[in-house]
This record gives C-alpha cells, sequence and structure tokens, in this order.
C-alpha cells in the first residue's frame, strides 16, 4: 500500500482553502494538506515541518511575498528546495509562466472552472 501523501496549500484566499480541501479528499482521502495564507508563514514553517510536503500548491497573486518570490526563496534553501511546487493561481501571464518554468516549478495550472476538473487535476498531479 503506497504511503499517504502531504501537500500545502499557499494561497491567501480562504474560499479557495475550502475548495481545494474539498477536491483534495475527493481526489484521494488518504492526502493531507496544510493550509498557509501567507507565503511568509510557509517559508518560516517548512524547515520544520514534519513530514516534509510531497507537493507545494502555490498561489502566485498575494500580498507581502508572492509566489514568485516564494518560488525563488525555497529553492534557495537546503532541504526543501526539491519539494515539487506546483503553482495554482487564477491566471497565470506567459512572461510568468516562463518566470515559474526557470525557477524550477514543477508544474502550473489555472484554477479550474469546475470542481470535477480540479479533481481530475489532483488525482494526475498526486497518483504520479
Amino acid at each position: 500500500m503506497p504511503k499517504p501523501k502531504t501537500v500545502i496549500l499557499i494561497d491567501d484566499d480562504l474560499d479557495d482553502h475550502e475548495i481545494f480541501s474539498i477536491a483534495l479528499k475527493e481526489a484521494d482521502p488518504s492526502t493531507t494538506c496544510t493550509y498557509f495564507v501567507s507565503a511568509q508563514d510557509a517559508l518560516d514553517t517548512l524547515a520544520s515541518l514534519q513530514p516534509v510536503p510531497d507537493y507545494i500548491f502555490l498561489d502566485l497573486n498575494m500580498p507581502g511575498i508572492g509566489g514568485i518570490q516564494f518560488l525563488e526563496s525555497i529553492k534557495q534553501k537546503d532541504g526543501i528546495s526539491k519539494i515539487p511546487v506546483i503553482v495554482y493561481s487564477t491566471s497565470i501571464l506567459p512572461h510568468h509562466r516562463k518566470q515559474i518554468t526557470e525557477l524550477g516549478a514543477f508544474d502550473y495550472f489555472t484554477k479550474p472552472p469546475s470542481h470535477s476538473e480540479l479533481i481530475r487535476i489532483l488525482k494526475k498531479i498526486i497518483h504520479q
């Protein structure tokens, strides 16, 4: 039996936390998620978080440290730089796609318009 996955969602929108949580439970009930509303809080906590998450889902547009800055920071930190980061944002502009790819994002997708599409995407990522 495969080990249950752990993920982090960093998003300042609490409604998106709820949507993500419901879809994640439907995609894989054994996966657990830790939620952060600030990229800074996530950076401050990640080094001590156990177990180390299997994936980080990251919004780009947040107050304070945004998703790009978070991605730059995490890729420079030993012990957490290898965690796959999936950018999960309302809009991903072409120059952001290039930038997040160059910074080593594992994947990216825009927040889908339907619940079933989000479940499909989460299943694909978690069961890789």
